[in-house]
């Protein structure tokens, strides 16, 4: 290949990409109505930074039984935007947005994660989208947008735009740290940033469960924030961010399509949701815009499937 800094990826990303990033998508599938569960007992503030403080204590349990080494200046650089995105700036904005919204709505929004991954892999991991990623783009946040206002009356709700945080917290996150998984282990990637935000998570959480105590939380409430403490907040981004560096950020990403359709379905069989005619209709608009941002082929920075390449530089465009 004469071009050693970028290469094309096809339509067919490697089976193992797909297979990592099948497993993601359905573990992070759960994560809104597990949200759900816990928020009535323990609140928006514990659910959403307690469960990431919880999984710091895991994850750094695991980095000294692996006796990892550490970071370098310029990953730590990184690994903090990791933890922005998906550490805090997730986890906080859905936890705070789904006290007010059910999760089949918020399935709704979240359906625009593939192709805000795609736009933030544009920036953060070098790669180039088609330009048809563009139009497609623009015309699913118009759908959600317009399903905002509809059930708003009007108007978008503040449970919308802080899920519409949310989501752009959680691209960033995915696109930074599928690309920084091409250098590192993708279970270090979310372990180190989980331990980067600790210092942070801990203080908080413990702040909140004084001021404002858990409510009498049942067996889901403990069930919910189990799940999203272990699964959602550090076991499912191993196999997440394994299948990005596998197979690119933007490509792997379109497995997201099947993330909302999961979760309206959790929604029902779990929480016992209703989803009306109104929240099926946006979900299939926003998958099929989603869906046309992903066709064509990807540019990103070449990297062997199988090892790791260069780090790319922080900021590459």
């Amino acid at each position: 290949m004469k071009d050693h800094d970028s290469a094309i990826v096809s339509n067919r990303p490697p089976f193992s990409a797909l297979c990592w990033g099948a497993a993601g998508v359905v573990a992070f599938s759960l994560t809104f109505p597990a949200t759900r569960l816990a928020l009535p007992a323990f609140g928006p503030v514990l659910t959403g930074l307690g469960r990431a403080a919880g999984a710091a204590a895991i994850a750094g349990i695991a980095l000294l039984l692996a006796r990892a080494p550490r970071p370098t200046r310029a990953e730590w650089a990184r690994i903090a935007v990791v933890s922005a995105g998906v550490v805090v700036g997730f986890p906080l904005l859905s936890a705070l947005a789904l006290d007010h919204v059910g999760a089949g709505h918020a399935a709704v929004l979240a359906g625009l994660l593939p192709a805000a991954t795609a736009l933030a892999a544009v920036a953060r991991a070098g790669e180039r989208p088609h330009p048809g990623f563009w139009v497609a783009a623009g015309a699913g946040l118009a759908a959600v947008l317009v399903f905002a206002a509809v059930r708003g009356a009007g108007r978008p709700q503040v449970a919308d735009l802080l899920l519409l945080a949310a989501v752009a917290a959680a691209a960033l996150g995915y696109a930074e740290g599928g690309a920084l998984a091409r250098t590192m282990p993708g279970w270090r990637v979310i372990a180190w940033a989980l331990v980067l935000a600790a210092p942070v998570l801990v203080p908080v959480s413990a702040y909140a469960a004084l001021t404002d105590p858990p409510r009498h939380p049942g067996a889901g409430a403990w069930l919910g924030l189990a799940y999203v403490t272990a699964v959602s907040a550090f076991l499912g981004f191993l196999a997440w961010y394994r299948g990005l560096a596998r197979g690119g950020v933007a490509r792997v990403g379109q497995l997201q399509l099947a993330q909302p359709v999961l979760t309206l379905g959790w929604a029902v069989l779990l929480l016992g949701e209703r989803v009306d005619a109104v929240t099926v209709g946006a979900a299939l608009v926003v998958l099929a815009m989603t869906a046309a941002t992903q066709r064509g082929r990807v540019r990103h920075p070449a990297h062997d499937a199988d090892r790791p390449a260069a780090p790319a530089r922080l900021g590459a465009a």
